[in-house]
């Protein structure tokens, strides 16, 4: 199936796929409990007349990776009740569709990986690099506009591979903002499974919006990469209670954050020449664990990479990634946080 299965409904709904197409979409417009606003190419800001008792200023990115597609699907659901009346805008909430072009095509990426470009000092040249800075300003811009509201970023991905735990998130390192409690509450109960730690800054979309503006932000991984059409939602009606809770400013529901397990990045795994592989099959799942002295890699200037003295599992594995680009995380597993 194509993109086009994504089957558009009237007026708000219809936005992602008018902003995959570069179809016409009105640059404004009313809706249950508010107003929009079209900002630039995929990119739509709800206003509430009246925010909510529990309303955050929130960003919702899908799409940063072209063909990952169940979150696009599930966005698309929620704007369809929001146009029905069966949810009512309580909270600003600024949507944003990646990398409308890869989307299109049906790719990850057209040039260069747009999830690795999220920084003020970005000077390299091209689509990707365009729309990271589009995206950027889009961003400052809205958290300027609701300043004293709290700052939250879910930016919707899914993987390229199976994984041990299919829904989980990475929490972007910071040296300045905590996660805060809530939010561990909130995920556990949208059915996340894992939470995986960095540790050290890695220019991601979530990245910015806790680096730059202090959000509590996350990239959430729902599940593996498929096709418009080939998306079972069943699993995410959960994770869509929650952005449902968000956009009409109230309390999402909470759980124990220890029903989630947590890791922490121990080691990125470069790839430093054209000269590389990584030792164990292309299908090995996310969070697959290896024992101590195992062959992990092989490069042609880093030469080996072994797991140490303790297991490592490994995370976003993929070999074929730009030369001086992240091959995978190697990560262990940490006790939940407490309070």
């Amino acid at each position: 199936m194509s993109r086009h299965d994504m089957s558009p409904s009237p007026g708000l709904a219809s936005w992602l796929e008018a902003s995959i197409e570069e179809a016409d979409f009105p640059e404004q417009g009313r809706l249950p409990g508010g107003h929009f606003r079209c900002l630039g190419h995929g990119m739509l800001a709800l206003e509430p007349d009246r925010p909510g008792p529990a309303a955050r200023a929130g960003v919702l990115s899908v799409g940063v990776h072209g063909n990952e597609t169940a979150p696009m699907e599930l966005l698309a659901a929620l704007l369809a009740r929001l146009a029905a009346g069966e949810l009512v805008l309580g909270a600003p909430v600024l949507l944003l569709l990646g990398n409308p072009e890869a989307t299109h095509q049906g790719v990850r990426y057209v040039g260069t990986n747009l999830n690795r470009l999220f920084r003020r000092e970005l000077d390299e040249q091209g689509m990707e690099p365009d729309r990271a800075r589009e995206l950027m300003a889009a961003v400052d811009a809205f958290f300027t506009r609701h300043e004293t509201l709290p700052r939250l970023h879910y930016d919707l991905h899914t993987a390229i591979r199976d994984s041990r735990y299919p829904r989980f998130v990475v929490s972007p390192y910071t040296e300045r903002t905590a996660v805060t409690a809530e939010q561990w509450r909130w995920l556990a109960a949208a059915g996340i499974q894992a939470v995986l730690h960095q540790h050290r800054h890695s220019w991601t979309f979530s990245h910015y919006s806790k680096h730059y503006h202090g959000a509590q932000a996350f990239t959430l991984e729902l599940g593996r990469a498929l096709p418009f059409g080939h998306n079972d939602l069943a699993p995410l009606a959960p994770m869509g209670v929650l952005l449902a809770a968000l956009l009409e400013g109230r309390e999402p529901p909470a759980a124990a954050p220890e029903r989630m397990a947590f890791f922490r990045v121990a080691h990125e795994l470069m790839r430093e020449s054209a000269a590389f592989r990584l030792a164990f099959p292309d299908d090995t799942p996310n969070f697959t664990a290896f024992p101590p002295g195992t062959l992990l890699a092989e490069d042609g200037q880093a030469g080996e990479t072994r797991v140490g003295e303790a297991p490592l599992a490994v995370v976003f594995p993929n070999a074929g990634v730009e030369i001086g680009a992240r091959a995978a995380l190697l990560v262990h597993p940490e006790p939940p946080p407490s309070g």
